[in-house]
């Protein structure tokens, strides 16, 4: 997309986190910026802050939404058209995860791991899609390398990131031919509230979150020719075992 100024971007879970940080990334570039998040007392923080980033032209605006619910993410599209008239990129970063062996993972825990984590996403390409399509944007999903790598007391959480890779994948394919560019990145250990996770000097080895946010404006400056539809990024020096 090469100058990123006055570009659209819609994000996902965007009130702490990876998608904070993405959507902070954008404001620096002189992109709008459109977060979602579950409740107003997070987006309200969260846009307080980011606004502080912005400027005249380049500003946040925060949506109530909940991504398992398609009515949910198709109004919420509708008004980040209506505040900024276009959607140059989305970024389907909103997740969560459920930990447990499968005798005891609960059939409450699965349904919700596997509808945020990949119906969510669904959910939000569907609703923007038409968009996508008349700005020829970009549509980028935050997987995980636990999208490729198995473990135990994880069946819910690689479920879900096994099949957010397929299905970005296969997008990919079918949104080329309207010149919409399709990633997933695949990030391992990042400093973030994931997982009742509080990012401290403790996680200094970890991803950053400005990390993952530079890997978004990689991918969207990256010349028109080229795409890389699957990015893994993990730690460079994890801590000794």
């Amino acid at each position: 997309m090469g100058n990123l100024t006055g570009k659209v971007g819609f994000v996902t879970g965007g009130t702490k986190g990876i998608g904070y940080g993405i959507a902070k990334a954008f404001l620096d570039q002189g992109m709008n910026v459109a977060i979602t998040g579950r409740t107003p007392e997070g987006i309200r923080e969260a846009i307080r802050s980011l606004n502080e980033f912005g400027n005249d032209s380049a500003y946040a605006i925060g949506v109530v939404s909940d991504v398992t619910d398609y009515d949910s993410q198709k109004a919420a599209v509708a008004q980040v058209l209506e505040e900024f008239g276009k959607v140059d990129v989305v970024i389907a970063n909103a997740g969560l995860g459920h930990f447990a062996p499968i005798d005891k993972l609960t059939v409450a825990q699965w349904e919700q791991t596997i509808d945020t984590n990949l119906t969510g996403a669904f959910y939000t390409l569907k609703a923007a899609l038409e968009a996508l399509k008349k700005s020829k944007g970009y549509y980028i999903t935050i997987s995980s390398l636990a999208g490729t790598n198995f473990f135990a007391s994880g069946s819910a959480y690689n479920a879900s990131k096994f099949g957010l890779t397929g299905f970005t994948q296969s997008a990919m394919l079918d949104l080329r031919p309207y010149d919409v560019k399709v990633s997933t990145i695949m990030p391992g250990s990042v400093a973030t509230f994931f997982n009742q996770n509080e990012p401290s000097d403790k996680d200094a080895w970890k991803i950053q979150i400005e990390d993952i946010g530079q890997i978004v404006i990689d991918l969207l400056k990256m010349h028109p020719r080229t795409l890389p539809s699957k990015i893994e990024v993990r730690p460079s020096k994890p801590p000794k075992r």
